[in-house]
């Protein structure tokens, strides 16, 4: 097709739209990133919105959509990146709170740099040896059948503003429900909790709409090993050989002493389980990323010579990959220099970011292939880069990298470590997202330089927003571990981890024992999943999802789960076949648009309730009289109804 028969592509109303939409969508994901670890892909949710708001202004071209689509879905990716590496550092102590033009350095580069390493792998991962890329696809498809995008839309609206409700009546706004519905009790001689809960967040159902019954298993299956098998064996057994521990859980509830044991001692056997799947997800995919990155680069090859190229094939010339690439990496030389004040560690830390960018991208281009981006395990790829820079900082720094910097006395080479990590974190996570645009773009007809250009913006969009929303969102909820002021904080799971690992590993005390249990225990489910594998069934078990079960309190994991299992009965209620992948995104398109209304009105509505919080200093100032608040039973009727009208939603879909 010739550039002057293409319909509008780059326009200027597509840009402004997606920038907006990837801001929306970016502190809506990084919302519930720090709340659940789990962030999901924004594309189907900003292509129905795209596809209204151009019919508004007079209509659109289906390359308009996607280029719309391609920007905001930006969104899920940058918060990713941001929230699963950059807290660490205030929790760490290195920052007191988040610092605007470090975040935006950080993220903005390394979405950037994203791009640029995801651009040499598109030939091969799309064009010649091309991969399933699941949520591109159904991307594609829903611009293609984007004529009456006003049903899609009133779907988003309505859920939205459910989401939205729910979470003003939650314990962080007007308080006529709780966050959570616990039972717990002490049974037995050797008083063991039997502990029961769920999260009452419309949000998490609609995360486990999202992923499916397959993942909603195992996170589940993950925590019930932590709370129902591991936090008993320990109180039964070993109670008493932390005297510590034991002195704070004598006289505690049932609840609360299952949660001190979870929180000492029981969530590090998901640290170890995450370690070992970061390492497995590597070693595991050593033939096929080769084989990619010989492909990217005969491809860059060809498009540098006079070869004559499609509009269709057209990627951003390599020469001026090179010129950014260069222009990019030096601002992140300047940035770490001025961390460890050695131009010996520095020079060598940003030669690590760089090869470890590139082979990370590529990993994560591969995963979001075959299993799509929000199932993509970017913390499991940022561990295995903080562990490795770890081992190269050691070297590197020696005892100088037990100095204390920051705000707290942060360990030099911990705080250099996630740096490093944040940075390579954030070019996975666009690197996949892209690459998963790119395909739906191959699929439409969609000029591929463009995309990646407008992924460039949407990207550095939302990095300019990340350090107002964390910053916000730390202030109202608290980031890490509860504290008086803040009792109910954002768990950030992965940023605790990194924090973790990297003050583990310069001198911090870990409970090293159970993250080499955990390690074995994540051993077991590489080996299941193999298993699994060699006899071709469709139900797997990827170690990281597991890990974060592990990891995380049940009852965040009990509705991801439900919402599966909400997902897994519209397909029966529709009889798709398990092998018909096109019947099943046809099928769940409305479920998926009502998850995604959930979630994005739930996450806005938090932030939005964070401003006056902030502003008082009074985190109860929109609570009403206390005459008012409704038990925990009430919460949980909320949340059937919510799950109903998820159902009632999924059954009306499209038929296969």
């Amino acid at each position: 097709m010739s550039q002057a028969a293409q319909p509008r592509q780059l326009t200027f109303r597509a840009v402004v739209l997606a920038i907006v939409l990837a801001m929306v969508l970016s502190a809506a994901n990084a919302y519930l990133g720090l709340f659940a670890g789990l962030t999901i892909a924004t594309a189907i949710p900003a292509a129905v919105v795209s596809m209204g708001v151009l019919r508004l202004l007079g209509g659109g071209t289906i390359l308009e959509n996607n280029i719309v689509q391609t920007g905001a879905s930006a969104g899920s990716s940058i918060a990713a990146g941001v929230i699963f590496t950059i807290p660490a550092l205030v929790i760490m102590g290195y920052w007191p709170d988040f610092k605007y033009w470090w975040v935006l350095g950080i993220a903005g580069l390394g979405g950037l740099l994203g791009v640029l390493f995801s651009v040499p792998l598109r030939r091969s991962m799309i064009v010649e040896d091309p991969l399933p890329f699941p949520e591109g696809k159904a991307a594609a498809e829903v611009l293609k059948a984007g004529e009456n995008p006003g049903p899609g839309l009133k779907i988003l609206a309505v859920s939205g503003a459910i989401g939205a409700l729910v979470k003003l009546s939650a314990a962080s706004g007007l308080r006529l429900i709780p966050d959570t519905w616990v039972q717990s009790a002490y049974v037995g001689s050797s008083k063991v909790t039997a502990f029961i809960g769920t999260n009452l967040s419309p949000a998490l159902l609609g995360v486990g709409y999202i992923v499916g019954l397959n993942v909603g298993i195992v996170v589940v299956s993950g925590s019930i090993l932590s709370w129902h098998i591991a936090i008993p064996l320990y109180q039964a057994f070993f109670s008493g050989s932390d005297p510590g521990l034991a002195t704070a859980i004598a006289d505690a509830s049932s609840a609360d002493a299952a949660y001190a044991i979870w929180s000492a001692k029981i969530r590090y056997l998901g640290v170890g389980a995450m370690l070992i799947g970061g390492i497995w997800t590597l070693f595991s995919l050593r033939k096929s990323l080769l084989s990619g990155i010989k492909s990217g680069f005969a491809a860059a090859r060809k498009s540098a010579g006079n070869t004559v190229v499609a509009e269709t094939e057209r990627d951003l010339p390599m020469k001026w990959m090179l010129v950014a690439l260069v222009a990019f990496t030096l601002p992140l030389l300047g940035l770490y220099q001025a961390i460890v004040q050695q131009w010996h560690v520095s020079i060598p830390m940003t030669v690590i970011m760089i090869a470890a960018g590139f082979l990370f991208v590529s990993v994560s281009g591969y995963l979001a292939g075959l299993i799509g981006s929000s199932n993509n395990p970017v913390s499991g790829i940022t561990i295995s880069t903080i562990l490795f820079a770890s081992a190269v900082l050691v070297l590197l720094l020696g005892k100088s990298g037990l100095n204390p910097v920051g705000a707290a006395g942060a360990p030099l080479g911990a705080v250099a470590a996630i740096m490093i990590g944040a940075v390579v974190c954030c070019a996975a996570a666009v690197g996949g997202d892209n690459l998963q645009d790119l395909k739906a773009g191959y699929l439409v007809g969609a000029t591929p330089w463009k995309q990646q250009l407008m992924l460039g913006i949407g990207a550095f969009s939302c990095a300019l927003i990340m350090a107002p929303v964390l910053n916000l969102l730390a202030n109202a909820y608290g980031i890490g571990a509860p504290t008086p002021a803040h009792p109910n904080s954002l768990a950030a799971p992965q940023a605790n981890l990194m924090a973790s690992v990297a003050r583990g590993l310069f001198g911090g005390q870990l409970p090293w024992s159970f993250i080499a249990l955990g390690a074995v225990v994540g051993a077991v489910v590489i080996a299941l999943d193999e298993w699994l594998k060699s006899r071709g069934s469709r139900f797997r078990v990827p170690v990281l999802a597991a890990a974060i079960g592990i990891y995380l309190p049940l009852e965040l994991m009990v509705p991801i789960f439900l919402g599966g299992l909400l997902a897994h009965l519209v397909e029966r209620f529709h009889k798709v076949k398990p092998e018909d992948e096109e019947a099943r995104d046809r099928v769940h398109r409305p479920g998926v648009l009502f998850s995604a209304g959930l979630i994005t009105g739930e996450a806005l509505l938090g932030i939005a309730i964070a401003v006056p919080i902030v502003v008082s200093q009074r985190a109860d100032i929109l609570a009403l009289p206390e005459a008012f608040h409704l038990n925990q039973w009430i919460g949980l009727i909320v949340l059937a109804l919510v799950g109903w009208l998820m159902y009632r939603t999924g059954k009306r879909g499209e038929k296969a």
